[in-house]
Parts: C-alpha cells; sequence; structure tokens
C-alpha cells in the first residue's frame, strides 16, 4: 500500500442517544485538501470495540481519499458491559445514531466488523445507506455451517464489499453463495480479526493494507 501522506484532521468525539442507551462516535474527518463525499460508518464486534485492527486501519487512510470515518461504539460498549445485546438492541443502536451521520448532507456507507455488519447489512435498506462494508461477516457460529447467516447479507440491497480472513472460522471465502449481490476480497491466512499466522506468507502490515487497498479503491467506485 502506498500510503497518502495528506495531514489529517484530528479526531473528534459526539455521544448520541439512541433508544437503546447512549452510543459514541469518534470521527475521522476527510482531510482538509480533500471535499468529503461520503461518510463511512463503522462499528465494532459483540467481543471488541473500534480498536480493531482493520477498523483503526481503515480510519487512519480513508480520510485521505475524501472519505469521513465514523467508528460507532454501541451503547452496550459505552456503557462498559462486556456482553453484547440481542441483535434487535444492536439494531435500534444503529439506528439511533443514523441520523448524526446524515448531518453532513453526504452519502452514508453503513459498515461494521463481524455482528457490527451484520447490524449494517440488516439496516440498510430502511436507512436509505448508499452502500454496505462488511468486515469479517460472521456467515455461520464456528464449527456451525448450517446456522447460516447469508439471507442478511444477500438481503442488504445496496452496493457491498466483503472483507474476509481466508481462514476465518465464521465463514471463510469459499463458504459465502455465489451471487452479483457482494463482491467480496480474501485476505490470505487471516482469521476472524484478520490475524495472520507468523508462518503465513504475508505479515500482518501487509495483510491490514491488502484490507485498507481494498476498501479505498471500492470507495472511490461509488462516487
Amino acid at each position: 500500500m502506498t500510503k497518502n501522506t495528506t495531514k489529517a484532521t484530528a479526531p473528534r468525539t459526539e455521544t448520541v442517544d439512541t433508544g437503546a442507551g447512549e452510543a459514541r462516535i469518534t470521527w475521522h474527518p476527510a482531510a482538509p485538501a480533500q471535499k468529503a463525499r461520503l461518510v463511512l460508518a463503522l462499528s465494532h464486534g459483540a467481543g471488541g470495540g473500534i480498536e480493531a485492527r482493520d477498523l483503526k486501519a481503515v480510519a487512519a487512510e480513508l480520510p485521505a481519499h475524501g472519505v469521513t470515518v465514523a467508528l460507532v461504539e454501541q451503547p452496550w460498549r459505552v456503557a462498559g458491559k462486556k456482553v453484547a445485546p440481542a441483535p434487535k438492541t444492536l439494531d435500534v443502536g444503529w439506528r439511533g445514531v443514523w441520523p448524526a451521520l446524515e448531518k453532513a448532507g453526504l452519502p452514508v456507507v453503513s459498515g461494521g466488523r463481524s455482528a457490527g455488519a451484520r447490524v449494517a447489512c440488516r439496516t440498510a435498506g430502511e436507512l436509505s445507506a448508499a452502500a454496505v462494508l462488511a468486515l469479517s461477516f460472521p456467515l455461520h457460529p464456528p464449527g456451525r455451517p448450517e446456522k447460516s447467516r447469508a439471507d442478511e447479507l444477500l438481503g442488504a440491497g445496496v452496493p457491498t464489499l466483503v472483507v474476509q480472513g481466508g481462514n476465518d472460522p465464521f465463514g471463510k471465502p469459499a463458504e459465502f453463495p455465489a451471487s452479483t449481490a457482494y463482491e467480496l476480497v480474501e485476505i490470505p491466512y487471516g482469521d476472524h480479526g484478520f490475524a495472520v499466522p507468523k508462518r503465513a506468507d504475508i505479515g500482518q502490515d501487509e495483510a491490514l493494507a491488502l484490507i485498507v487497498d481494498a476498501v479505498v479503491k471500492w470507495a472511490g467506485s461509488l462516487a
């Protein structure tokens, strides 16, 4: 990845009341030299927060390409709870932050990693999302391929990019159904958190660069 050296604007945080409690948005504005053309909203999974390596990498690079990144912490994380609530409650929290995401008047790409990707897919249509970015989409629980969540992904109804680790126990790329409803980019050797083993042919930094490059290219195709 050739890193863009355009100077970034410092992140800022905003607290938003939702029907599920207070959520928090950390804004990474498009660089001053760029004209913002999209807002990319990304939420975390059920087992972690916005400090996930892929979310941090995307938030660090996309502003240099005219994309404002909004990292969203669901109310349960803001409240300090360790266990995520039911999917319907996650959806309530996501709906509650949407007006804050739209206030700049730009198209909003709905996204997230793992459980956050499921939320983005489930709510894309009703929220009129411009597109969906699904990082580590949990196609099924580990070892339970019969419990497929493909209907959520296929039902997004908007341009969708899935970025999936080649060794993700929640669904390897080959397990995803063939469909024109989404694009899929495989990150070789990556697990559900896009960690790659030391024996892999690529290093961790290279794996993250592949994620970022895929998102930059895809986001550029949306404008």
